[in-house]
């Protein structure tokens, strides 16, 4: 009994001794996102790339107002970026699922996904504005929609922006929207009107606002319906960590100006970016 004692007693303390050795040779554990992103070296993020100027594809590289930012997050991260371009139905999934760390596209906030996802401080803002063919006479105020074939990205925060306005056009005796399509990206719509494929297109302020400036005389707003909005990034609820230091590194380019030299560079104008104040009651 004893000489077993002994030997038992002998291997606990061996392998006490051993401990510090196995611990040393396991990973260590990563409290937070930015941890787990700064052990693997790399930070995924999720984008939809056809946004023009927020962040689009130029000569095959992932380029814009956006990026810009993003470029700026990553560096002060310290790790690579490895940007994935998908459409934009899949972003909100695909970061539930965690097959990204970050959903950095320009993305509304409405009071449906703050109830679900986390949303960053906003880099931008916008109007839900009505635009139409420079030569079309029959469309001159929002209400003129009524009866007419309208278009905007499918999953969009525009999308229940102009199926509110069709009920409120309803309720008021109208007809409301003849027909309301629903595009994969907003270029599509762009490209619909056009053609005459739709009779306008419900966008985001900003991007109507370079649409018309790289192609001038083809477009005109007529108006805009909705409330005015902000554009922010999207992150898992959870991971507040990373959530703060993108605001943190938001607000410091903020604060230093370079934000508004973004801003001026890829738009022409200031939008504004609020610290607080930018999200609906019981948000996450």
């Amino acid at each position: 009994m004893i000489a077993f004692f002994s030997a038992s007693r002998r291997r606990v303390l061996s392998l006490l001794a051993a401990a510090p050795l196995f611990l040393s040779l396991a990973p260590a554990h990563a409290d937070g996102l930015i941890d787990q992103i700064k052990q693997r070296g790399t930070i995924v993020v999720g984008t939809e790339a056809a946004f023009e100027p927020f962040e689009f594809v130029r000569d095959g590289q992932i380029v814009g107002y956006n990026k810009d930012i993003l470029d700026y997050v990553v560096t002060q991260l310290g790790v690579k970026l490895d940007q994935l371009n998908l459409p934009f139905q899949g972003l909100l999934p695909g970061l539930l699922a965690k097959k990204f760390d970050l959903m950095a596209t320009s993305t509304g906030i409405n009071a449906e996904r703050a109830a679900k996802y986390a949303y960053t401080r906003p880099t931008g803002s916008f109007e839900n504005v009505i635009v139409v063919r420079a030569d079309e006479t029959r469309i001159k105020k929002p209400e003129d929609i009524t009866g007419m074939v309208v278009a905007t990205q499918l999953a969009s925060s525009v999308q229940p922006i102009i199926e509110a306005y069709d009920k409120e056009l309803k309720d008021k005796g109208g007809k409301g929207v003849g027909e309301l399509k629903l595009f994969t990206s907003f270029p599509e719509t762009h490209v619909a009107l056009a053609s005459g494929q739709v009779d306008a297109i419900v966008i985001a302020s900003p991007s109507a606002a370079v649409l018309m400036k790289n192609v001038p005389d083809t477009y005109k707003v007529v108006g805009s319906i909705g409330e005015f909005s902000y554009l922010s990034w999207v992150l898992r609820p959870e991971d507040k960590d990373l959530r703060e230091f993108i605001n943190a590194k938001i607000g410091e380019l903020k604060d230093s100006g370079k934000l508004k030299e973004l801003q001026l560079k890829w738009f022409g104008f200031e939008m504004k970016t609020p610290a607080e104040g930018y999200l609906p009651a019981r948000a996450l």
